[in-house]
């Protein structure tokens, strides 16, 4: 289940290279399921970290295989959206979000 329109990349080092803007991001494991969707002010400094430190200290995040991300305005809203859509397909949130709650 892809959540947002942007084409679904494979977690490597080029995910460094994602522009210093406020987004939203889809954290997918191996079998393309939506794990995490996140929201930042700037994705290229989220990215690097996670690229740096291989999701250190985070089992759940240490599953990404793939990854989607949007520049928005409003990344905290655009998440929340992201987050209750997919509940409301799934009856659920993804798996890393529900250890944010």
């Amino acid at each position: 289940m892809e959540l947002l329109d942007d084409k679904m990349r494979v977690w490597v080092e080029s995910a460094k290279f994602v522009k210093s803007a406020p987004g939203v991001f889809v954290l997918y494991n191996r079998n393309r399921d939506p794990i995490y969707v996140g929201e930042t002010d700037s994705l290229e400094k989220t990215f690097e970290t996670y690229v740096d430190t291989e999701f250190e200290g985070d089992e759940c995040k240490q599953k990404t295989s793939f990854y989607q991300r949007i520049f928005v305005e409003n990344p905290l809203e655009m998440q929340s959206k992201l987050i209750e859509d997919y509940k409301n397909e799934t009856g659920s949130i993804p798996t890393c979000n529900s250890k944010d709650e």
